[in-house]
C-alpha cells in the first residue's frame, strides 16, 4: 500500500475518474512489458507489490518481477496518478 506522511498528504487530491481520466484507466490491469499509459504508482494485482512508472515507459519484464507462487498473473493497476508536464 503506497504510504504518505501527514506533511505529503497534504498534496494529494482525491479526484472523481472523470477529471484525470476515465474509470478504465483506474480499473484496467496491464500486463508485462506493456506500454505505461500513465505516469504514477501501479501495484501488482498477483502480489500487491508496488512500482513507479512513466509514460511512454514499458512495465517490467517477466525476469525482473516475479512470484513465488507460479499461478499469479503479474498484472499492473494504476493506485496513485501522478500530475506531469509533458
Amino acid at each position: 500500500m503506497a504510504q504518505v506522511t501527514s506533511q505529503t498528504a497534504l498534496h494529494i487530491n482525491q479526484i472523481h475518474n472523470t477529471l484525470l481520466g476515465g474509470a478504465e484507466e483506474w480499473s484496467k490491469a496491464y500486463g508485462i512489458s506493456a506500454t505505461v499509459p500513465a505516469s504514477g504508482i501501479y501495484r501488482c494485482i498477483g502480489c500487491g507489490d508496488e512500482i513507479t512508472s512513466n509514460k511512454g515507459d514499458k512495465f517490467p519484464p517477466q525476469n525482473r518481477h516475479q512470484h513465488a507462487d507460479q499461478k499469479a498473473e503479474v498484472l499492473w493497476q494504476l493506485i496513485v496518478k501522478t500530475q506531469t508536464k509533458g
